[in-house]
């Protein structure tokens, strides 16, 4: 008896469908696997076997061949079990011969004693499962509300394989999960960090405003102890909580790296990653043998913070040039390639020198002339030209960090300009249909022409700056969108010439330490 049953892959963020095709005749006992299967895959024989037999079915003696199409994808993983199971229980008769498989996905990994143990990227099948048509999605229950933050597909939870034959056989039906979505509407949670914390550095607050309302990248230079750190912390205190869609996204590289919390179904915080500096380029942008989100993935529509910046090793930095400029990742191997997303925030800080004193008012550098300039140059100027905004930190006298004078705004006051700024530039670009732009950071040169108009003062001012500066073409766009982003905060749909003079000034450092 041949019979026919639906499961899902996992190929980067995306899920495939995966038809599982059991054919059991009478004969010598043979279970032979084939459509190019992965070592984990293959071992499902044995976890099916044992399963079938202690969830009080008996496994079919008989000469089996399973087939998983399209057989020239490679399959990766325990996701396959269940289906497995449920295909040779229809070929035994254990399912009711009426019961219809064609709008039905099974998923999981199964125990010994026939429970479904949890696998990691079940909402990307979820959603390759919707988009194909089925209508009826069975989940672990460790992944279930996971999978039913999916619109569209009703999805159970299941905790034994038995729990899935009584169902389809209608003896005990299981209850569809529902997706609390004003749960995750009323889930931004204040945060014990916030902005107010932070004395001084006002320029800075305003330039990382500035960045957070647009998806700017920054780059924040200063002595130890200005609050650099301090401040990028606070950063995804004052950006827009996370819409649906972009939770959905975010939640799919989480789900797919295996990074999603216990309990945790539909991320709604914004990620803030902060890798250590001896980390590898393969864990900044994804990669290995079966290939895996790296750290620009995990922080899709957060923030990614890099720390000492100078101290990465170069060809890390330089690791980042694509990422930032595509907003996706493709990593190439022998058995396939993959795409992940990466629309990040980057902010990075770093010291003005090695020892960290160069140029301040009291304290002397230790460093020699050359040994400045090398320590900058660890930073190349293409990796450079990608950042928006940079930033000086000044250090903070005795009574700035004394001072007992009302404290300075709160990250909430200072959300509430940057998400307006957003809505603002949002509301502007509503005739782009389903291409998703959520902030100015991610504007092409065609949809600057289309929405960075100037008025005559700020054309000039930015003719004079692009000459004498020696700007770079990428420069030149990245000052009229920082300036873009600047005119939404003041609501403003022209770009004026305060707007553009504001904006150079973030590029100012280029001259003073690159120069």
């Amino acid at each position: 008896m041949l019979s026919k049953i639906y499961s899902a892959g996992l190929l980067g963020i995306d899920g495939f469908i995966v038809t599982v095709e059991c054919n059991a005749k009478k004969g010598l006992f043979r279970f032979e696997l084939v459509g190019l299967p992965d070592l984990a895959v293959k071992e499902a024989k044995e976890r099916v076997f044992t399963a079938c037999e202690n969830s009080g079915y008996r496994f079919p003696v008989a000469d089996i061949t399973v087939n998983l199409a399209p057989a020239d994808k490679r399959k990766e993983g325990s996701a396959f079990d269940v289906a497995l199971l449920m295909g040779l229980l229809r070929s035994g008769g254990y399912i009711h011969s009426e019961v219809d498989f064609d709008d039905k996905c099974f998923v999981g990994e199964l125990s010994l004693s026939g429970e479904l143990r949890g696998i990691r990227g079940v909402l990307c099948m979820c959603v390759a499962a919707r988009n194909a048509g089925i209508k009826e999605f069975f989940a672990p229950a460790e992944n279930a509300r996971e999978a039913a933050a999916v619109e569209g597909i009703t999805v159970y939870s299941v905790k034994y394989a038995s729990d899935i034959v009584k169902h389809l056989n209608g003896e005990k039906r299981l209850a569809p999960v529902e997706c609390d979505r004003e749960a995750f509407e009323n889930a931004f949670r204040s945060s014990a960090l916030d902005f107010s914390d932070v004395k001084g550095q006002s320029a800075a607050k305003r330039a990382i405003e500035i960045a957070a309302a647009g998806g700017h990248n920054i780059l924040l230079i200063g002595p130890p102890g200005t609050g650099k750190s301090m401040l990028a912390k606070r950063i995804p205190t004052i950006m827009p909580p996370l819409t649906f869609d972009e939770a959905i996204e975010v939640t799919k590289v989480h789900s797919v790296a295996g990074t999603l919390s216990e309990g945790v179904s539909l991320l709604s915080q914004r990620p803030f990653r902060s890798p250590h500096h001896t980390m590898s380029s393969v864990s900044l942008v994804g990669g290995g043998a079966n290939p895996m989100p790296g750290e620009v993935s995990l922080a899709h529509n957060g923030v990614l913070f890099l720390d000492e910046l100078p101290e990465f090793p170069k060809q890390v930095t330089d690791a980042l040039r694509q990422p930032i400029e595509d907003r996706t990742v493709t990593i190439t191997r022998a058995s396939g390639r993959v795409t992940y997303p990466c629309s990040f925030m980057l902010v990075a800080a770093m010291n003005p020198c090695r020892c960290g004193f160069f140029g301040h008012p009291t304290k002397p550098c230790t460093c020699r002339e050359g040994d400045v300039k090398r320590y900058i140059s660890k930073i190349s100027g293409p990796m450079l030209d990608r950042i928006d905004i940079q930033i000086e930190l000044p250090s903070l006298s005795y009574d700035d960090l004394s001072s007992n004078s009302a404290p300075t705004e709160s990250s909430a006051e200072i959300r509430e300009r940057v998400t307006h700024a957003r809505a603002f530039a949002i509301a502007r670009m509503d005739d782009l249909g389903d291409r998703r732009i959520y902030c100015n950071a991610q504007l092409d040169s065609a949809l600057i022409r289309k929405y960075c108009a100037m008025d005559d003062a700020a054309s000039a001012l930015l003719r004079a700056a692009y000459d004498k500066m020696g700007m770079s073409g990428r420069g030149y766009d990245r000052i009229i969108r920082v300036a873009r982003t600047i005119a939404d905060i003041d609501s403003s749909e022209i770009i004026r010439a305060s707007h553009i003079a504001e904006a150079i000034q973030y590029r100012s450092l280029d001259k003073k330490y690159w120069g």
